[in-house]
């Protein structure tokens, strides 16, 4: 910090250092561009990368009623810090509305509303208290569906319970609080269906298309092996990747999906297949493939996800922000 203080100093007092003609055309493009202004690039060169970010996600969150569009391209362009990202999240799906004032009395309805729903399913004894947390939250989504099984019904969740239950145990582990991980899994699961559920199908196609733009031999390989139709589709794009990435990495996903993106599942996809090529080409038989990109290794996803991200913006462009 010490380190910090000095340079900062430094460059405060030394500004002909920073005036020559390249200084000057890459100040202009700064100046167009509000969020990346010379102490916010600064600050990224010292290790102290979002600091500006995060200020302006401060004063985005200061508003009253607060502006959903505008939190939505900010979560599209930038990760959100992780000491706001459960309280945006509520925000972008729903669960507390956009007037700050009333958060407090709307968080009390939900939780009046978690322990009717659980109250109501131990009456009718489909869970009791030795039930796992994400099976009481399948239930409770069920029954606020209007699609709870008799429990002489009752027989193993299928794959829409599955994709289900992905989400909610990895939102647990991102969300200790089991009345915020209900509404949060039951929020995002709903609004990923409806607003994409039709374009999923979709998705190994767009896959097909950004791989080939990117490295065309490994998606000729993974053709002539069979793999491409093997992928493990399910999981990635159904289930948003739960199961599949570490929940530090995951929730970077999420950003994008609660903000309005399903394309960013594409490009993760596309940067997994990139980053494990070596290991796929490899592999003759299309099971094996998709086994091993089931249960890839945890140790670089954030570094897979970074990429993702990046190659999202080239395809795709990033949001001008306005705040």
């Amino acid at each position: 910090m010490l380190l910090f203080n000095v340079l900062l100093r430094h460059v405060h007092r030394s500004p002909r250092s920073c005036c020559g003609p390249g200084a000057r055309a890459a100040g202009g493009v700064m100046a167009d561009d509000p969020q990346r202004n010379f102490r916010s690039a600064y600050y990224e060169k010292v290790g102290f990368r979002g600091v500006e970010e995060k200020k302006s996600l401060e004063i985005l969150l200061k508003d009253n009623p607060l502006d959903v569009e505008k939190l939505c391209t900010f979560s599209q362009r930038f990760p959100l810090p992780s000491m706001y990202r459960v309280h945006v999240w509520k925000v972008l799906l729903g669960i507390l509305p956009p007037h700050s004032d009333s958060h407090i009395l709307v968080a009390g309805y939900r939780r009046e509303q978690y322990e009717d729903l659980r109250g109501a399913l131990q009456a009718m004894r489909f869970i009791n208290d030795g039930t796992p947390q994400v099976e009481v939250h399948l239930r409770m989504f069920q029954l606020e569906g209007q699609e709870l099984p008799r429990c002489s019904d009752l027989t193993p969740p299928d794959d829409t319970c599955e994709d289900f239950l992905a989400v909610a145990r990895s939102m647990e582990e991102i969300v200790k609080d089991p009345v915020d991980c209900y509404w949060l899994t039951k929020c995002f699961v709903s609004q990923f269906n409806n607003k994409f559920g039709d374009s999923v199908p979709h998705l190994p196609k767009s896959l097909e298309h950004y791989l080939n733009m990117e490295d065309s031999c490994l998606l000729a390989h993974l053709k002539s092996s069979g793999a491409l139709g093997k992928l493990p589709y399910g999981l990635w794009f159904r289930r948003c990747f739960s199961g599949c990435l570490p929940e530090c990495s995951l929730q970077r996903v999420w950003d994008k999906v609660i903000s309005g993106s399903c394309k960013i599942l594409v490009f993760v996809a596309v940067e997994i297949l990139l980053s494990y090529k070596m290991v796929l080409v490899g592999l003759s038989r299309a099971e094996v493939v998709a086994q091993f990109l089931s249960s890839i290794p945890q140790e670089n996803t954030d570094a897979i996800v970074t990429k993702a991200i990046d190659l999202w913006h080239k395809y795709c462009g990033a949001p001008t922000h306005s705040a």
